[in-house]
């Protein structure tokens, strides 16, 4: 079948099959391997994408779902030379270790700041459900809060 989609701004036409995640998609089919394979099963959020705005785990969402949607993924967030704010944070406040779940955990926030520009602890908790198997959570959570107050 042949698909359209709108991926970081650019439509993108896919002659593809139906039932191919959006993951694979994305980095087979389209080159933008910012977004990770982590479970499999959109449990862990290393593949978390926007689509139509919304936080989304890719790995197991078919292309065919997201049919004339638009696709956000991590390449699409600076801006030439500068970083979103919530890279920056995530630099300022040394987040990363191993770095591999950092681009669907930075996605998944770049989303709760766009609808709650000022979130709470729990607001945080809520929305956040990716894994960081480095246990990177509380700079996760100072990096947002940085990112808040400014």
């Amino acid at each position: 079948m042949v698909y359209t989609l709108k991926v970081n701004g650019d439509t993108k036409t896919l002659n593809i099959d139906g039932d191919t995640p959006l993951l694979w998609v994305l980095r087979d089919h389209l080159g933008l391997t910012g977004t990770k394979f982590g479970c499999g099963v959109a449990a862990c959020g290393a593949c978390t994408v926007h689509v139509d705005g919304i936080a989304t785990r890719s790995c197991v969402l078919p292309i065919e779902a997201v049919a004339g949607s638009e696709i956000r993924t991590i390449e699409d967030l600076a801006q030439g030379d500068t970083l979103h704010k919530v890279q920056q944070a995530w630099i300022d406040n040394q987040v990363p270790q191993c770095g591999y779940c950092q681009s669907g955990m930075i996605m998944a926030v770049v989303a709760l700041l766009e609808e709650t520009p000022q979130p709470t602890d729990e607001d945080i908790d809520n929305a956040i459900t990716n894994i960081c198997r480095c246990g990177t959570y509380n700079r996760i959570r100072k990096a947002i809060h940085q990112v808040a107050e400014a």
